[in-house]
């Protein structure tokens, strides 16, 4: 599916494209089955998100894009689906323009700019125009539904309590400021209303002083305050990329640190956006998101697709591998399935995958079993059987199936056994690339030579570990 369709569908607007189906569905190039499709793996997600808490920071230079009106229907349509959403609008172009107009100096140091006293006036008119023009797009609501319009509350107020960011190596930051606290329980009793909360970069200290606030520290520190469940910075980039122009797809906290530390990796906005995420993510947010804000439906993309389009950075890892449990067997039964239906695996009962379960690895991303790995051990030979190596059809050709591979072949030596062997009819030339050598029907331990299926023909294969 591309990237404009998946928008375009929750967004109700008709729209021709193409998904990659599962083998026995039929007339997968029909709308109606794509549709289907998309609907049945992100019903989790929108199931999973009602009543989440999520805090959406973006630029003032969104106002300017085509996309913008766009990206307001989608938050628009997160709040209907449940979503509990706090947004923190920028508005530096706003301000530098004003500020260009009155022909005041503009002066930054490390990235944050000087408030002096006189542009105070101009950051306070562009933050309030900036706000003000969100809060009518979103008063819109939802178009074209079918009880006629979906209605959005929009709230804005003085939430956030500053202090000086004051004098640093010798520069005073004069009226720049930083958040002190936020009132959370204002904040989280207009969420539990429904209504999406507005803040603007704008602070204001106990004794009436106004301060200009960078959005990234006020969405950030706004996020760890009131415990989001996510943070989503909408950003100039694709997201984290490596020297080859890759994007990143998961970062944990301490990957996106060594990040921060290597010299000219990044861009000095993208230094500071990924610093504040890092802060957000250390402070218990849960997971911090990083996409471009120039693709359309962005939001919808990253958040109703598995694997997403932007950086996600986690305190844990996305995808890990860990040894299956009982709960885990439905999932482990959809990758073996459509395996053991071509004759690549032999049939395997949830029954007995019940009783077997402790052979068995996975690989699991965002709660789905991408692969899967059992390890049968005969200890009184010395060897182990590899056995229901299985990856699922999206996640093949991006190594996996090696790294499990690998890691059984870890759990294999660490039990002391020697010999790794595998059956296979379909497969050998996989095994061959990974060093198993041919053999023969009596190198097989004893126990296992009694349960050869001969009507199968399976080759034998060995490796010495």
């Amino acid at each position: 599916m591309d990237l404009n369709s998946l928008s375009s569908i929750l967004r109700g607007k008709p729209h021709a494209y193409r998904v990659i189906k599962p083998p026995e569905m039929k007339n997968s190039n029909s709308p109606s089955s794509d549709f289907v499709h998309w609907f049945r793996h992100s019903s989790a997600y929108i199931r999973a998100f009602r009543g989440k808490t999520f805090v959406v920071v973006f630029g003032g230079e969104m106002l300017a894009d085509a996309q913008f009106p766009a990206l307001v229907q989608d938050i628009a349509l997160l709040n209907t689906l449940g979503i509990r959403l706090l947004l923190v609008h920028g508005a530096r172009p706003q301000i530098e323009k004003r500020l260009q107009e009155k022909g005041t100096e503009l002066r930054y140091v490390n990235g944050i700019r000087i408030t002096q006293s006189d542009a105070l006036e101009a950051v306070i008119e562009a933050a309030g125009s900036v706000r003000v023009e969100i809060e009518a797009l979103l008063s819109m609501g939802l178009s074209n539904t079918p009880d006629g319009k979906a209605e959005i509350r929009v709230i804005s107020g003085n939430f956030v309590t500053a202090q000086p960011v004051g004098v640093r190596d010798g520069v005073d930051y004069q009226h720049t400021g930083e958040v002190r606290r936020i009132d959370r329980s204002a904040i989280q009793r207009y969420l539990d209303d429904g209504s999406i909360v507005l803040l603007s970069p704008i602070g204001y200290s106990p004794s009436g002083e106004i301060y200009n606030l960078t959005a990234e520290d006020l969405a950030s520190t706004t996020a760890v305050q009131i415990k989001a469940d996510k943070l989503i910075m909408l950003i100039d980039e694709d997201g984290i990329t490596t020297d080859k122009n890759k994007i990143l797809r998961e970062l944990t906290q301490s990957q996106a640190q060594e990040l921060i530390q290597a010299a000219n990796k990044l861009k000095p906005a993208l230094r500071i956006t990924l610093q504040h995420a890092i802060k957000a993510c250390s402070l218990g947010v849960p997971r911090v998101h990083l996409l471009n804000r120039h693709t359309d439906g962005a939001l919808l993309l990253e958040l109703f697709t598995r694997d997403g389009i932007g950086t996600l950075i986690a305190a844990q890892r996305f995808e890990a591998t860990r040894p299956a449990t009982i709960e885990d067997i439905g999932g482990i039964l959809q990758l073996l399935e459509p395996l053991e239906r071509e004759g690549i695996l032999v049939h395997r009962s949830r029954e007995l995958l019940e009783t077997e379960i402790h052979h068995f690895t996975v690989v699991e991303r965002d709660g789905l079993i991408v692969a899967c790995a059992a390890l049968y051990p005969y200890p009184q030979d010395n060897a182990a059987e590899l056995a229901c190596l299985a990856v699922h059809p999206e996640y093949r050709d991006a190594g996996r199936g090696h790294e499990l591979f690998d890691h059984i072949a870890r759990q294999a030596q660490s039990q002391q056994l020697h010999t790794l062997f595998v059956l296979t009819t379909r497969t050998s030339d996989w095994f061959r690339e990974r060093g198993f050598k041919p053999a023969e029907i009596t190198d097989l331990p004893m126990k296992k030579q009694s349960l050869y299926n001969y009507s199968r023909q399976s080759k034998v294969f060995v490796k010495e570990l």
